[in-house]
């Protein structure tokens, strides 16, 4: 580092702004701690692509989760706790202090983990080549560009389907591909998809090839049970199908599982004493706004009871 970086002494550095980090940023705010939330896009994470929020307690007016994200900042900046625009590349355990790394460097007596989670490829041929060419994780953010055309979604779970519904309003026709023959989605998203007019499922499919030179033209796919392969004309595929932890930045620094996400206690301590984590990087997450924003609150009120009782 040269001696131009900035070092700041704070309380806590809380990693990550969408729910789980803007409700802990609220929290350490009204107990007067000195805190501050790192995030590169500025806050929201997963909520700032949700198209309709209606499964968060209280809220019934905000259409679109990046309105709940932009009350949520607000609320939180309202008691002193900011944003910095940073992406946090180290954490370095010193004892009483942990280091935290990204264009600035911070000394904090604790750190609150709430990287949240990313979107999971398919892993295979003409994906990675057509990705924001036909290929999308968020239809919210692309799919007016397909207006009228047919396009297909992959996955099974409430978010494919939340986005095939949100899709079948804008194109021609959506088809929602799943590897099994039963969705994993909760009933009132089902009942929801099954009632649409221009949707349609393939289930125990599954996506070998991603077609198209420069923008997506087909599907080729394959029956799972019975082998027939076939061919879908699309304009555009949304993926759905899991969710990565961000948190390769903490690889032997903490206690992670097969899958990178943190593992944490019942008080969202992590396997370091000074360090926690919140929301969708941590294990076991059910991966909900409602759940993201109670892990945020139960890490910052463990971490100002260790604070208090530390003087």
């Amino acid at each position: 580092m040269t001696d131009s970086v900035v070092h700041n002494d704070v309380d806590v550095v809380i990693v990550g702004g969408g729910p789980a980090g803007l409700a802990a940023g609220l929290y350490a705010g009204r107990g007067g701690l000195k805190a501050i939330v790192l995030d590169m896009m500025g806050g929201g994470g997963q909520m700032n692509i949700i198209d309709k929020v209606e499964n968060y307690p209280g809220v019934t007016e905000l259409a679109m989760g990046v309105d709940l994200a932009e009350v949520m900042r607000k609320q939180m900046e309202s008691f002193g706790t900011p944003i910095g625009f940073e992406q946090v590349e180290k954490i370095l355990p010193e004892g009483a202090r942990i280091q935290v790394v990204g264009s600035s460097i911070y000394h904090a007596r604790a750190v609150l983990l709430a990287t949240g989670t990313r979107h999971k490829p398919l892993g295979v041929s003409g994906e990675g080549r057509l990705m924001g060419r036909g290929v999308s994780v968020c239809a919210t953010c692309d799919g007016p560009f397909f207006k009228g055309r047919r396009v297909a979604v992959v996955g099974g779970g409430d978010s494919a389907v939340m986005e095939a519904i949100y899709l079948s309003r804008l194109v021609e026709h959506v088809t929602l591909i799943h590897r099994r023959d039963k969705l994993r989605a909760e009933k009132l998203l089902q009942d929801r998809f099954f009632a649409t007019k221009n949707a349609t499922m393939l289930g125990d499919t599954v996506v070998e090839e991603v077609v198209g030179e420069r923008e997506v033209t087909a599907l080729k796919l394959k029956n799972k049970k019975t082998d027939a392969r076939s061919v879908l004309p699309v304009a555009a595929v949304f993926l759905f199908v899991g969710m990565l932890p961000n948190t390769e930045f903490l690889k032997g620094v903490l206690d992670l599982d097969e899958s990178g996400f943190v593992l944490t206690d019942i008080s969202m301590r992590t396997s370091h004493p000074r360090i926690f984590a919140a929301g969708d990087a941590r294990k076991h997450s059910v991966r909900q706004i409602g759940a993201a924003v109670g892990d945020g609150i139960t890490a910052m009120v463990n971490i100002q009871e260790m604070l208090d009782a530390e003087g």
